[in-house]
């Protein structure tokens, strides 16, 4: 039996960035949020509903009555904003999170969803990273700010199930990517980063792109339509309390879990698969003198499989979707 049913009252919260319009594709695309089903989907953008602002949340509560929240909202980027912005990352997402977490179990949601991020583990956690590591080592520096935020979230989320019964969830994702990216100079992820440089690069002739760090670092990178396909899988699926719930290696039950490929990548290779993708004939240099950050970060994924749940969208498509998407709204804009 599902957790949750078609008629389901479902808020996104950071409904206008890349994930969150995943997910609302995701659920429309399985009949949710439909009149005929008496469903709704809420995705208001910022000007409409600040998740900053506790008492313009709690009059939105009051009149739209969600059942369902999905928290998809947080303010994101790569190793340079982090650096540059610390406060920003650390204090905005506390705010929000706070705010729509505890807004969500003081005005009875059914079900709620916090999406977290794999740079919570440890930067030295033993590969591949399990559920269990979380707080037992150092982190990486290099995104502090962001990962305290989101720890602090999914404890807040484990501690009103504990003290009250309130039916929140944690899923952890890899490195993202995919439709409606961030390619912004300063705050994108590695991902879009190198699709943009790359693009950019082919367009002019440039005989050389430069990149970030070494190129040997690893990473674990997934579709977001493939994120959005595991959270509404949990959503309807993942019961913590049930006998049949994923576990911990102490036999207790779990209340975040990872989701991801399962398979890593080098950052050299990645800039070599998308600069072929796009067609790019010219030469990477690496600028050895700019962090790479933690060396390897792959996630376990087991618990996630084990309920029922795996990435189905291989990295070559992605990357081939992902350049496509990117082309045609970079030529739409111009």
């Amino acid at each position: 039996m599902k957790k949750i049913s078609l008629d389901e009252k479902i808020f996104i919260a950071g409904s206008t960035g890349m994930v969150g319009k995943a997910i609302k594709k995701i659920l429309l695309k399985n009949n949710y949020g439909l009149k005929e089903n008496c469903g709704e989907i809420f995705a208001p953008p910022r000007k409409e509903l600040d998740l900053a602002n506790i008492n313009m949340l709690e009059d939105w509560f009051k009149y739209k009555k969600p059942t369902v929240v999905i928290l998809a909202a947080a303010k994101v980027g790569g190793i340079l904003a982090n650096s540059k912005y610390p406060t920003d990352f650390l204090l905005e997402n506390l705010k929000i999170q706070n705010n729509l977490i505890e807004t969500s179990w003081k005005y009875g949601v059914k079900r709620f969803l916090f999406l977290g991020s794999s740079c919570i583990y440890p930067k030295f956690a033993e590969q591949p990273i399990k559920e269990e590591t979380l707080l037992t080592g150092s982190l990486e520096s290099t995104n502090q700010w962001y990962s305290i935020a989101k720890i602090a979230g999914i404890k807040l989320c484990e501690a009103l199930r504990i003290q009250y019964n309130f039916d929140a969830i944690s899923l952890m994702p890899t490195n993202l990517y995919g439709p409606g990216d961030n390619y912004h100079s300063e705050n994108s992820h590695v991902f879009a980063s190198l699709i943009k440089k790359f693009y950019s690069a082919a367009k002019s002739n440039s005989p050389s792109v430069t990149c970030w760090g070494t190129g040997k670092p690893f990473r674990e990178f997934m579709h977001v339509y493939d994120l959005a396909s595991a959270a509404l899988y949990v959503l309807e699926h993942w019961d913590p309390n049930s006998t049949e719930a994923p576990l911990d290696s102490n036999g207790k039950p779990l209340t975040l879990l990872n989701v991801g490929t399962g398979i890593d990548i080098s950052i050299k290779d990645l800039a070599y698969k998308i600069s072929k993708t796009i067609g790019y004939k010219g030469r990477i240099i690496w600028d050895i003198d700019k962090p790479d950050g933690t060396l390897r970060k792959r996630l376990d994924v087991s618990r996630i499989n084990k309920l029922g749940w795996e990435a189905k969208i291989k990295l070559k498509e992605g990357i081939i979707n992902t350049f496509e998407n990117y082309e045609y709204e970079h030529i739409k804009n111009v």
